[in-house]
């Protein structure tokens, strides 16, 4: 799998035909990966393999089993404009003010426009506003490959997410490539990632990335802050996601807790995630299905513990 995806990525820096051979790959490994079934069909067979136990349709009892179960039901505009990480900087300024906002520097459907005159001279982070995990870190753009960078945002946009996951949510989003400042603390590095996980409108766990671009520790902690021992990671990756040293809450924590819990009364699973920058707290994504309900619970009884807790 790894292979075929370096391989893909390589293509696509190879001109022209190189891209053209590296779309060809991708959809052929998509379509091994079942690309043709139907949602319903391509999430059974991916469940399974995900979680080595089968989908109950009929009677869901795990978390990831109801996540499945809402995907069918995050299908309103609402649901579309705060999964697109471009309006739903609209929703967040419109209830609680552009404070709490990542300074957004640039936004534009056409790749060819991130250019050096596009960008500052400040550190930013470059993305999709439709997918996850694909992004562009710029600390300096003097030192940036811009038709490797065109090609990636090209790349990026000519991808529906929605088929990655089968989230309806995802499925009619305006795609766009967004330009953010990159927000770094005064050691220079990411701050960390906050992701709190509500379930009925309670918050039950927070989930944080710690020092992504050094360690990169995955810490889990419950709403007083208490540790919890437990993975909730791609099976796949799950051998390489190690807890950290702990930490204490940021400064933000407790206005991160009311700012999230009121948009997670819209919603019965709903994970928002915030950075601290000196006690301030920015938003930085809303995410309806964690994982896609796919990302593996270590220990299995986690799973069905907390999929008590979700009532759909």
């Amino acid at each position: 799998m790894f292979k075929i995806k370096k391989i893909i990525k390589n293509l696509r820096y190879k001109g022209d035909f190189g891209y053209f051979l590296a779309r060809i790959l991708t959809y052929l490994n998509r379509f091994q990966k079942g690309s043709y079934l139907s949602d319903k069909a391509f999430i059974t067979k991916r469940f399974l393999k995900a979680h080595s136990y089968p989908i109950n349709w009929n009677d869901p009892q795990s978390l990831n089993e109801k996540l499945q179960i809402l995907k069918w039901k995050y299908t309103t505009h609402l649901h579309s404009n705060v999964s697109d990480k471009f309006s739903a900087r609209d929703f967040i300024n419109k209830k609680f003010g552009e404070e709490f906002l990542i300074p957004l520097v640039f936004e534009t459907k056409n790749p060819n426009e991130i250019t050096p005159a596009s960008i500052p001279d400040f550190p930013v982070i470059v993305k999709a506003n439709h997918d996850a995990g694909n992004n562009y870190i710029i600390r300096d753009k003097k030192n940036v490959e811009w038709d490797k960078l065109q090609k990636d945002c090209r790349w990026w946009l000519s991808w529906n997410y929605y088929y990655a996951d089968r989230e309806q949510q995802y499925k009619n989003i305006e795609r766009r490539i967004i330009v953010e400042k990159l927000l770094i603390t005064d050691e220079g590095k990411i701050p960390n990632d906050y992701k709190l996980n509500f379930i009925n409108g309670n918050l039950e766990f927070v989930y944080v990335s710690i020092d992504r671009e050094g360690g990169n520790y995955r810490n889990i902690y419950d709403a007083n802050w208490i540790p919890l021992n437990f993975k909730w990671a791609n099976k796949n990756k799950m051998p390489k996601t190690k807890r950290g040293p702990e930490i204490g809450p940021p400064q933000s924590w407790e206005l991160m807790r009311k700012l999230g819990g009121e948009i997670a009364q819209l919603f019965p699973y709903v994970r928002v995630d915030f950075y601290d920058v000196n006690g301030k707290p920015y938003f930085g994504e809303i995410t309806l299905c964690h994982g896609g309900g796919f990302d593996k619970f270590e220990p299995l009884e986690v799973d069905f513990e907390l999929g008590k807790k979700l009532s759909i």
